[in-house]
């Protein structure tokens, strides 16, 4: 992907971008960078505040698979994207930021994160690109309205009242989540009052909330390698998912459990849940059943609480004393086979009823947007408003953890940028 500067002086068109995030930025520097006179709106008194907090504050940029495989992993309106993705795809991504002096590494799970593993590298190379392609940014200036007349965007009216003018708009003011960080839901409703469809908002890849209280007591323990199955109450499985998961005070958490939350939080007002956890996915219950044997023998003449250090991390087992009904001072060699048995089940089968997710202060993105059947694929452009564009996560577009949602910021908002006032320029 060619990213040096090809500047018209003579520029042909102004062009306002709403929000200074990934989407924001990248599709003001693409604008800017075709000749347009491009000047960039943002809230907040810095750019990037949402990026600072990805990936724990590492920015998981993109994921290094193919377009196939970015698809597979957003469940919410994948094949909207694939024009955008055309366009600017993973490996692209990539070398954006590479050009722009930005080393990257890719870790498990194909995950593609800056080598120095610090997000605020990642909004610099951003700002570079903005200050390259000579693009006007406005910090602290939200914006309240989008200006339009006939069919046709004509600028926006600023929060103190200030109208600017403007030949194009590209709004990429971010969903719901986080709203510490600026995004609050001012994108739809300025796209609502444009005239645009809104689906309904959830907060997604969000940790869940659950009945079990001893979960508060292994807060902060980390399951690296478990599986999860959740199933309705009439025994369907609705998500299943194998890696690393979290307990919290109040339920769990970690990459599996968000991904989970995505398939649950639109029926969680009306239907019930219950994740079931296999401590030991690597062996089948009878494989599992010969090494807990093992480890009896091993441990024959000792308490029951004392013999399963070998098998699972400290802090769980006085939970599994609990659920298992073996009284803990049991010597192991009075635990009767039916016990083992269900032990072993136990091990295999952790239930947790789903009680609810979090909220959109911990849920990484939203899912529901603005309607993409109002929206040109190929371009970004709103069906209803000529010359207005929308990027990012404003767009009922939503896919799961591992950089699939910033590569969706960066696909559209480079689009955007890229077809913007596209007849004029030529």
């Amino acid at each position: 992907m060619d990213t040096t500067i090809k500047r018209n002086e003579d520029t042909m068109g102004k062009i306002i971008v709403i929000g200074g995030g990934a989407a924001g930025m990248i599709a003001a520097g693409r604008a800017a960078q075709r000749g347009l006179d491009v000047h960039l709106y943002e809230k907040n008194d810095r750019l990037g505040k949402k990026i600072l907090i990805t990936g724990k504050g590492r920015c998981n940029i993109t994921n290094d698979t193919d377009i196939e495989g970015m698809l597979s992993n957003i469940p919410g309106n994948p094949y909207f994207l694939y024009s955008a993705f055309y366009t600017l795809d993973s490996k692209g991504v990539q070398d954006f930021f590479a050009e722009l002096g930005l080393q990257t590494k890719v870790e498990r799970g194909n995950r593609v994160f800056p080598v120095s593993d610090k997000a605020a590298d990642v909004v610099s190379a951003l700002e570079k690109y903005l200050q390259k392609n000579r693009v006007h940014v406005h910090l602290s200036s939200p914006v309240e309205e989008i200006l339009h007349e006939n069919g046709k965007v004509r600028g926006v009216r600023l929060k103190n009242g200030k109208e600017v003018l403007a030949d194009g708009v590209i709004l990429c003011t971010g969903g719901l989540s986080y709203p510490g960080t600026g995004s609050t839901g001012d994108g739809h409703k300025m796209a609502k009052a444009a005239g645009h469809t809104i689906t309904k908002l959830y907060p997604s890849l969000v940790p869940l909330r659950v009945k079990e209280k001893w979960c508060s007591d292994l807060m902060g323990l980390s399951l690296k390698n478990s599986a999860i199955v959740i199933k309705d109450k009439k025994g369907k499985v609705v998500y299943k998912d194998f890696g690393e998961m979290l307990f919290t005070h109040f339920g769990v958490s970690g990459p599996m459990i968000l991904s989970a939350s995505r398939h649950l939080v639109k029926q969680l007002e009306k239907e019930e849940y219950t994740l079931w956890i296999d401590l030991k996915p690597a062996m089948e219950e009878s494989q599992l059943d010969a090494r807990v044997l093992r480890d009896f023998e091993k441990y024959a003449n000792k308490d029951f609480k004392n013999a399963l250090d070998d098998l699972l991390p400290q802090k769980i087992i006085p939970v599994i004393w609990e659920l298992s009904g073996i009284l803990p001072e049991k010597k192991v060699n009075s635990i009767t086979k039916e016990e083992r048995k269900k032990l072993v089940h136990l091990l295999k089968n952790l239930p947790l009823h789903i009680l609810g997710v979090t909220g959109y202060h911990e849920a990484v993105v939203t899912s529901g947007g603005i309607d993409v059947d109002e929206v040109n694929p190929s371009t970004m452009e709103s069906k209803r408003i000529e010359n207005l564009h929308f990027a990012g996560e404003l767009l009922d577009v939503d896919a799961y953890t591992g950089g699939f949602n910033l590569q969706i910021a960066f696909s559209t908002g480079f689009t955007a940028g890229e077809h913007i006032l596209e007849t004029e320029k030529g």
